[in-house]
């Protein structure tokens, strides 16, 4: 990801100046450098993506190797719930944090 960041960069500075070098008008320029800004933000973006997704999946497989998982039980959204060995009830979200619940909170697995 960074070398393709480090790449889409440099080549829009390259064309950048080249344009300048070349003509006087700035309009291809700023195009070029609105282009480039609007590349680094999705790239940006995916990377935070993939990052979220990564942590989640590390800590549910994790949470699966270590604690137990409680079979009979999930969450009002439909979410695996975890005992860790504090007897401890939670469930992993999009970005792998744990969210504590109380066994109050949980419904029967359908």
């Amino acid at each position: 990801m960074r070398k393709l960041l480090v790449t889409g960069l440099i080549a829009g500075i390259l064309l950048t100046n080249s344009s300048f070098a070349q003509q006087r008008d700035t309009t291809l320029g700023q195009k070029i450098g609105h282009t480039t800004k609007k590349v680094g933000k999705a790239i940006g973006k995916g990377a935070k993506a993939v990052g979220n997704k990564t942590a989640e999946l590390a800590s549910k497989g994790s949470s699966a190797v270590i604690d137990k998982v409680y079979e009979g039980k999930v969450t009002a959204a439909g979410k695996t719930v975890y005992i860790n060995d504090q007897s401890k009830y939670y469930w992993v979200d999009k970005k792998g944090r744990r969210h504590f619940v109380k066994e109050s909170q949980l419904k029967p697995k359908m």
